[in-house]
């Protein structure tokens, strides 16, 4: 009888087996760093603490009133939506298309399109965003000599970042070009998916290619589309690198999200304690687009 209950365990014990690693390396190396962080929200951390290394003061809720009271800080919780919704709404775009693309090309065009994805999902943020400040330099970005070939277009020492909008279509740019090759795969791989005798039944019957991209292919491949969506967004809610980078290390007022703005508080003006509450204001509301994330994995059966 122990045997045979023992190999009836066995099957129900393996999965958490084979995670079990990976989870008790999740809780030490991410762990104390947001437990750390969760305290340091609730103190008072000043340089005097830092050096010395006394205990902080304990301060209470007066961090999180000090920015939910703050105007300027639901003006970055603002922006920092608008610039996901905005950077959601064109890799996905774009990445349906070049996934519907890449599945109606030839097999070996289908394959440069891959190499050539998989090159630019590998190039690092930073390198990304050093080639993007060059193409949109003022003296000698490539975009500014580019269209001003054009006629009636004199964009000559012209500065992208001086006015924010334009600034933050460059940073949107930057974002959607590194996220592009994820989404595009992904759906690709949905794609191969999709039943082709049901889009040759509709082709049979009048049915027009949009026509068929919304009554045939989104539906089969919805559950993807909108994990990778969620994953998206997720993804571009902590955009950091890339501000970072495009604004030279120093960025203004304009252009700070809600990762910036927690960075410049805390290692640029020593408010430990308010950057580490920004922080973990941020962390709940990516929690939230992580409880949307599970419940699709859930809805799509890869999770029991």
């Amino acid at each position: 009888m122990s045997a045979d209950r023992a190999r009836r365990r066995s099957p129900i014990l393996l999965p958490y087996l084979l995670i079990g690693p990976t989870v008790l390396a999740l809780v030490l190396v991410l762990g104390y760093p947001l437990v750390d962080m969760v305290a340091l929200a609730f103190q008072d951390m000043t340089r005097e603490q830092l050096f010395s290394g006394t205990a902080p003061p304990w301060a209470g809720l007066d961090q999180f009133e000090r920015i939910l009271g703050d105007g300027f800080f639901w003006t970055v919780v603002a922006r920092t939506v608008l610039f996901t919704a905005v950077c959601v709404v064109l890799t996905m775009l774009s990445g349906l298309f070049t996934a519907l693309l890449m599945h109606r090309v030839r097999p070996w065009v289908r394959t440069v399109m891959s190499v050539v994805l998989v090159t630019v999902w590998a190039m690092p943020v930073m390198v990304a965003g050093s080639i993007f400040r060059w193409l949109f330099d003022a003296d000698y970005g490539v975009v500014n000599w580019t269209l001003s070939t054009l006629p009636g277009v004199d964009l000559e020492r012209h500065n992208w970042f001086t006015d924010p909008w334009q600034g933050f279509a460059v940073i949107v740019a930057v974002v959607v070009w590194g996220s592009l090759p994820f989404v595009a795969i992904t759906l690709r791989a949905a794609l191969a998916q999709v039943p082709p005798e049901l889009e040759e039944s509709a082709v049979l019957d009048g049915a027009r290619p949009l026509q068929i991209l919304r009554r045939i292919t989104l539906p089969v491949i919805k559950p993807v589309f909108l994990l990778v969506t969620t994953l998206t967004a997720i993804w571009d809610f902590g955009v950091f690198n890339q501000i970072w980078m495009m604004r030279g290390g120093q960025p203004e007022r304009e252009y700070y999200l809600l990762g910036v703005y927690s960075f410049i508080e805390s290692f640029a003006v020593n408010r430990y304690s308010t950057g580490a509450a920004i922080a973990l204001v941020t962390v709940v509301l990516l929690l939230a687009g992580s409880v949307v994330y599970l419940r699709q994995m859930l809805r799509t059966g890869e999770i029991e």
